[in-house]
């Protein structure tokens, strides 16, 4: 969804907040306990202060768009496999999943049963002074899942900390005089201080000192890596994500990526694959890049690491640039582990995890399911010609671009209303979207860069019937049109 750039940079009038009580002096000990919701209150708290306390203490801009697309109105109170439940009942099917990071959809029994036989014997969650047998057994599954030489491991808890690890291993381990780093347009590799040099998103980046030693090339180009290359010995680093996500799950053909592994070489390049998103088995295969028959020096991972239940990623390098940068007790402990990197039952989480994507043979589901999904989606590109404009991806990894706004109307009427399309770009996804959730109880995504994209990330664990489901719905919300698609969100608007 879009604004008027006016609308979107004008404040949000400031939410009313309840006065609070002055706490009392506690016998000369110190302050009263303070007034603190508890668990059952924050299960049992209710739309209206739910919003009222997101708009005081979390983020009143994130709210506003919520209700625009009317998801302010979903108070989910449980989710299940493919299905959020919420506080009327209804199951929302979710083809969003949360960007990638439920590979096995809401709370699989097997996963909540390694969690609670770690909690019942009371092991070890934080014992940074010692050596973790979950952490070792965790980073001995990555390496013997990871191809070629991919096989030391950092732990963290997100993406953002995965690709931090990723590019500062890089960096430490090029060369000297050759550390800059090259990132392609619409790129997405987190939102931390140090990969925002490597994020091409204005929004991201705002007017935060970003450092400096990076270069910007086109996704996809191998001409332009290999001019880069060529005219610029100083790089000694790239960072591509293997499918951009934000960009609006783009790809690049297999002829790219295995040039790019040859210059790569050629040119003393050190290669780092993002597979945050893409990775764990979305694709149809484990990391995106194994379709292209080749290996990068060091991979990120994380998203569904965790299972779902817990906030897991990964760094995972060829044991020589580990070495070269971190390899001697006195580079050691430059970047090791954090306090939360490995925790115990994080990483039992993300064993089983991994046991459970090859015991219930996942990654052919989302090779199968997801080709499945994408024939389905372009007899629906063919049957709504004037509103989808392509349908691309793989596996569980889709993303459908609308046309813009004026494409959708009669030729008279084009040329006025071509004027806004930039303003306007990414309405007709986001009205599409509004209506799936309201009228069909369907839950989808959006790309951060593309605005016309509606980014589709469901759970490997989907089915035919679930893809069925998702098909009527958007079929039954495209045959409206375009004219009754934008008039039946205004009336649901002025209702609202």
């Amino acid at each position: 969804m879009t604004l008027e750039a006016d609308t979107l940079d004008r404040p949000l009038p400031a939410p009313e907040r309840k006065a609070i009580d002055a706490p009392s002096i506690s016998g000369g000990h110190g302050l009263a306990r303070p007034h603190l919701l508890g668990v059952e209150d924050a299960k049992a708290m209710a739309l209206p202060a739910m919003r009222e306390t997101f708009a005081v203490h979390i983020n009143p801009g994130q709210l506003h768009f919520m209700k625009l697309l009317g998801f302010d109105k979903i108070k989910v109170e449980r989710a299940e496999g493919m299905h959020y439940v919420d506080q009327n009942g209804r199951r929302i099917l979710d083809f969003f999943g949360g960007f990638g990071s439920l590979a096995f959809g809401h709370n699989h029994p097997r996963l909540i049963a390694a969690r609670k036989r770690f909690q019942d014997e009371q092991r070890h969650e934080i014992a940074i002074a010692f050596m973790s047998q979950y952490a070792a057994a965790l980073a001995k599954n990555l390496a013997t899942i990871s191809p070629g030489d991919l096989d030391m491991v950092f732990l963290g808890s997100s993406g953002s900390e995965a690709m931090e690890a990723a590019v500062k291993l890089a960096e430490r381990a090029a060369p000297a005089g050759r550390k800059t780093i090259a990132y392609a347009e619409n790129s997405f590799h987190g939102k931390t201080k140090g990969v925002l040099a490597v994020t091409d998103g204005a929004l991201y980046r705002a007017d935060f000192a970003v450092t400096g030693n990076t270069v910007r090339i086109p996704f996809g180009d191998i001409a332009a890596v290999e001019g880069l290359f060529k005219a610029r010995p100083d790089v000694g680093v790239i960072v591509l994500e293997t499918v951009q996500g934000g960009g609006g799950i783009i790809t690049a053909p297999t002829e790219y990526w295995q040039k790019l592994r040859a210059l790569c070489n050629a040119h003393g390049v050190i290669w780092v694959a993002d597979e945050v998103q893409c990775g764990y088995g979305r694709t149809g295969r484990f990391y995106a890049f194994e379709h292209h028959g080749v290996v990068p020096d060091i991979t990120a991972l994380a998203k569904s690491l965790g299972g779902g239940k817990a906030a897991v990623g990964a760094m995972i390098a060829s044991r020589k640039l580990y070495m070269q940068a971190y390899g001697t007790p006195k580079t050691a402990m430059i970047h090791a582990q954090a306090t939360f990197g490995g925790m115990g039952e994080a990483c039992v989480t993300a064993i089983e995890a991994l046991n459970t994507l090859y015991d219930d043979a996942l990654i052919d589901n989302a090779a199968d399911t997801g080709a499945y999904l994408i024939d389905r989606l372009d007899a629906l590109k063919a049957k709504h010609p004037t509103l989808l404009k392509d349908v691309r991806g793989q596996g569980f990894m889709v993303g459908l671009e609308f046309h813009d706004l004026s494409q959708t109307l009669p030729a008279m009427l084009r040329p006025v209303v071509a004027m806004l399309d930039d303003k306007l770009k990414g309405s007709l996804p986001g009205f599409i979207g509004s209506h799936l959730l309201a009228d069909h109880g369907v839950l989808v995504a959006f790309t951060e860069y593309n605005r016309n994209v509606i980014r589709l990330e469901p759970p490997l664990i989907c089915t035919r019937v679930d893809v069925d489901q998702f098909i009527a719905a958007l079929d039954e919300v495209m045959g409206r049109g375009v004219s009754r698609i934008v008039a039946d969100f205004v009336k649901r608007q002025v209702r609202a």
